[in-house]
């Protein structure tokens, strides 16, 4: 194997920068595995990374998430993973491209029961969403969560890991469409701290995942109860917000904020084991997708950046 293809950019800008390109395929070094990938999903956030926003080094291959057949590695050879990584796209090449170098300790066993496309698709959204709930906020059964942004990606993997862990899921977001949360709210035309209180006996809800921040930041913060906890994890706009401080402390809450940037491979590893019993058990279920060619690549990343598809967008580079 003398070259591979990948999807590159050398400078920062819309999903146009991007090319195919002919690269060095990657040299593994001690303790490392190479993945032939089969598919790799596009997240907002690749959009965001080829546009600049985290800064990457040049020239870079994007991609967080994978699935992929190990194609050399000690004791994983011949084996199904899934995953995300540490640095992907940013540090290090990422998964758009037909090989990736992958840590030993940060590989995972993909789920049986998934295809390769289905598979690439949970890596960041279901990463986000554990952080966030099982790590971060340590649901707990019979607790009542809010997730706002709900009919999103990450909203929607909250909402079966909620669920999972036997919690009921209040979901909101700006849209009627169908959502597996327990009770739903339109942000554009109710109020949300008045229908949260109304759907909890005006206490309030133990846990808000706010998948949205900026505008939705403040009125998550006042649909919690006596004592509850918002997870923070992204923010839209220019990423300040305002709310009254008095109530805040008052109202002994607690803020908590969650980067999955900021993992490890092993720590992504960890997760994504986790992850997988969920699938396994029919606890959790893939996002619907759609497939493009590695040709194709700049269409697929223009059609994940103009949002509002409730469809998975997936690369697959051998086709």
């Amino acid at each position: 194997m003398t070259s591979m293809k990948a999807l590159r950019f050398d400078k920062y800008g819309p999903p146009s920068v991007l090319s195919i390109q002919e690269v060095s395929p990657p040299d593994p070094k001690l303790g490392e595995a190479i993945v032939e990938l089969h598919a790799a999903a596009i997240n907002p956030s690749d959009v965001k990374n080829v546009a600049g926003r985290f800064n990457a080094s040049l020239p870079r291959v994007p991609g967080r998430d994978y699935a992929g057949v190990v194609v050399a590695g000690e004791g994983w050879k011949g084996k199904e993973v899934w995953g995300s990584g540490a640095g992907f796209g940013v540090t290090r090449d990422g998964t758009h491209a037909q090989y990736l170098v992958v840590d030993l300790e940060s590989l995972s066993e993909k789920p049986s029961l998934l295809s390769m496309e289905e598979a690439s698709g949970v890596g960041v959204p279901y990463l986000t969403a554990w952080s966030a709930l099982v790590h971060a906020a340590d649901i707990q059964a019979g607790e009542t969560v809010l997730i706002t942004g709900a009919l999103g990606a990450v909203g929607r993997a909250a909402t079966q890991i909620a669920h999972w862990k036997k919690a009921r899921v209040i979901g909101a977001d700006r849209f009627d469409k169908p959502s597996e949360a327990d009770t739903f709210v339109n942000t554009k035309s109710k109020d949300l701290p008045v229908e949260v209180k109304a759907l909890t006996d005006g206490k309030g809800v133990d846990l808000v995942l706010d998948a949205v921040g900026g505008p939705m930041f403040a009125p998550s913060l006042k649909s919690l109860r006596l004592g509850g906890r918002q997870v923070a994890i992204t923010s839209t706009g220019d990423g300040r917000i305002e709310f009254n401080l008095v109530d805040f402390y008052h109202n002994c809450l607690r803020l908590i904020g969650v980067d999955t940037l900021k993992l490890t491979g092993p720590e992504i590893a960890k997760i994504m084991d986790d992850l997988r019993a969920g699938f396994e058990d029919d606890h959790l279920r893939p996002p619907p997708i759609q497939t493009w060619t590695l040709d194709q690549g700049i269409d697929a990343y223009i059609a994940v950046e103009k949002g509002g598809a409730s469809t998975k967008q997936i690369l697959l580079p051998w086709r």
